[in-house]
């Protein structure tokens, strides 16, 4: 299901060819294109065909398929570019500047300036504040998981 000029997301409105995007790769499950304000050039954005807004939303039987265009598109950034590796990263609701799930694939080299991650780190108190953090997180995993 599109949302693209009817429904206003960007996304669903370039992989229908709605919207020019300078395309890397398009199926029945995934689209990927470069990003217009790359971190380097060749950063690749692979966003679901069907429009979805976080990971969360995306069907259980459809992240596997998904994730599958992810590594491929991962391992071409590399290949393509003759790059050292890749940054795999996914934003879900902050810092999503368009609501529909994307992955980022950004080419990275040694040295190429990109320092950890794009956002201040902080450290735990202690191993109880850690711990406590880890234990909402389980406690909110669906049972099984």
């Amino acid at each position: 299901m599109s949302a693209g000029a009817d429904g206003g997301c960007l996304f669903c409105a370039i992989a229908a060819g709605e919207q020019p995007g300078h395309m890397v790769f398009s199926d029945d499950v995934a689209v990927a294109f470069l990003d217009t304000r790359p971190v380097f050039k060749g950063h690749v954005l692979v966003a679901p065909m069907t429009h979805v807004e976080t990971l969360a939303d995306l069907p259980t039987p459809a992240v596997g398929p998904f994730f599958e265009r992810v590594r491929s598109v991962s391992a071409a950034v590399e290949q393509g570019l003759e790059s050292g590796g890749t940054f795999v990263a996914m934003n879900n609701r902050i810092s999503q500047s368009v609501p529909h799930l994307h992955v980022h694939v950004v080419p990275r080299n040694r040295k190429d300036g990109l320092r950890g991650f794009f956002w201040p780190r902080t450290r735990y108190g202690d191993a109880a504040e850690a711990e406590s953090f880890a234990l909402r997180i389980r406690e909110a995993l669906p049972p099984g998981r």
